[in-house]
């Protein structure tokens, strides 16, 4: 379903990606480990046609993104679901409101099959009862089910995740991605995970890839990332202090 090649991208003169190469399939799980500001939310901003590449070219179902208008753009991005690192609520709306917003661009959508989504999924995601609360009175565990359910209401065939279950605990994690593999598995759709939880990720996504050095430094198996001969691949998963990380 994706399909990324030779693509870089920097910010301020400095490059973040010097050449990725990458195919995801259509209903695979892939995670996406690597060093902090190595170009891993980039990435997935660039999948999602949010941030134009420098080069290279970004496909998804075999559609160059560069080449489409801004309708076949936003035709596009509507079948593609994202939850944002710090969950990018919107501070002015209600769970309700934000969960329902990707709706609004869903085309022939009566507002009573509207309103039934939204109250499936908040209920899905564990939060019935909290449809009119305000995210500045919600949990960081809270915050990131509201992403969870904005980023699947519309029953998108690609969904990014960025940083699912950074600093939750360790039950909240376990729900999270309880949830992601309940809803994975209700529409088959492709996910593209980025996370620095290993443990938590390797239970969900089928394959992992390191980013490092603006590249693909290493794509392999999920169950298999702590026993990959490749040595900095080993010491990044295990916390290692000593090895050929700076």
């Amino acid at each position: 379903m994706i399909r990324l090649v030779d693509v870089h991208k920097r910010f301020d003169r400095a490059p973040l990606l010097r050449g990725v190469d990458l195919e995801v399939p259509t209903g695979a799980r892939l995670g996406v480990i690597g060093p902090a500001a190595s170009g891993k939310s980039v990435l997935l901003k660039l999948i999602a046609g949010l941030v134009d590449v420098d080069r290279g070219v970004v496909e998804i179902d075999g559609r160059d993104l560069a080449q489409l208008d801004q309708d076949e753009l936003a035709a596009l991005r509507r079948r593609i679901g994202m939850q944002f690192q710090h969950s990018a609520l919107f501070d002015f709306l209600s769970v309700r409101d934000n969960v329902a917003f990707p709706l609004r661009r869903v085309p022939d959508l009566s507002p009573a099959d509207a309103d039934r989504q939204v109250s499936e999924r908040i209920r899905d995601v564990g939060l019935a009862g909290s449809e009119d609360a305000f995210p500045d009175a919600l949990s960081g565990g809270m915050k990131k089910r509201v992403g969870l359910a904005r980023a699947t209401v519309a029953s998108p065939d690609l969904i990014l995740y960025d940083e699912p279950t950074a600093g939750l605990d360790p039950v909240t994690t376990s729900k999270i991605y309880q949830l992601m593999a309940r809803e994975q598995q209700r529409t088959g759709a492709t996910a593209v995970v980025v996370s620095s939880d290993v443990d938590a990720l390797r239970g969900f996504v089928d394959q992992i890839a390191m980013l490092f050095d603006g590249r693909v430094h290493y794509l392999g198996p999920a169950d298999t990332i702590y026993d990959a001969e490749d040595p900095l691949v080993r010491q990044f998963v295990r916390g290692e202090l000593t090895g050929p990380l700076p």
